[in-house]
């Protein structure tokens, strides 16, 4: 016996919660595209002399007006990690930004540019991938919010039931290629890009976190979705066993 619930309530509050993991997955996404901080770290930049009014830990005292003979060497009898300062930077798929020691702002410079060029054409898939996946977030979530619209008749709703989870599909795995392939980018650079860019250390920050949690609700409403679509067959099935027992009792005892 099925419960005794309504539902068409229960068909609405299904599309209503895929369609707000849908659109949160969407928002998520553009928001870790268009961020540069899928990771962080620090380099290791050799201290520049001080000069003028140049004082601090950030520069090399060497021959100043202030300083006697002793320390005009000083420099030489420095460890080596004395020599170095740390700079943070943080990179995302468009370009990586650096600090600029004693100074608010940032020196950005593009990331396929840093990227070695054996692996350009992997990033371009990247990018390629992640526009595909937001356009068809966009597309499943249009469809999510059409259907929920859409109550004039269930049949027609469900056709659109199926495509908006088929869309949200191949969009979650759309999504998971191409946030493998910018971690394997990434990780190439690290180790083949220029010089003056490889970080001494770095781990993933907030916007690749937010790019898998995109994945993840996307996933999420693409099984509340498949959930629906299989629920309505199956009170339809329900229904129609229902209505054929009905009628199979009315024509072996007909009402006289």
């Amino acid at each position: 016996r099925m419960p005794d619930s309504d539902p068409a309530a229960d068909r609405w509050q299904r599309s209503s919660a895929a369609f707000s993991l849908s659109f949160l997955s969407l928002v998520f996404s553009i928001t870790a595209f268009s961020s540069s901080y899928w990771c962080e770290g620090t380099r290791k930049v050799a201290k520049p002399f001080c000069t003028g009014q140049s004082k601090g830990d950030h520069c090399i005292r060497f021959n100043s007006p202030d300083a006697n003979n002793s320390n005009a060497v000083q420099y030489i009898w420095e460890t080596g990690d004395d020599k170095f300062v740390e700079r943070k930077f943080h990179a995302g798929i468009w370009y990586s930004c650096e600090e600029i020691i004693d100074e608010e702002d940032e020196k950005c410079r593009s990331f396929i540019s840093l990227t070695p060029a054996g692996d350009r054409g992997v990033l371009w898939l990247s990018i390629v991938a992640e526009l595909l996946y937001i356009i068809l977030l966009l597309t499943g979530a249009i469809l999510m919010s059409v259907e929920m619209c859409y109550c004039s008749a269930v049949i027609d709703g469900l056709k659109i039931n199926a495509f908006s989870a088929v869309v949200t599909v191949l969009a979650g795995l759309l999504g998971m290629v191409a946030h493998m392939m910018y971690t394997t980018v990434f990780q190439m650079t690290v180790n083949l890009g220029p010089e003056d860019w490889r970080p001494h250390t770095w781990d993933y920050g907030w916007s690749y976190g937010l790019a898998w949690a995109s994945f993840a609700c996307c996933m999420a409403a693409a099984v509340t979705t498949i959930n629906k679509y299989t629920k309505t067959i199956l009170e339809f099935k329900h229904k129609r066993k229902m209505l054929e027992r009905n009628l199979k009792i009315k024509y072996k005892f007909p009402d006289h």
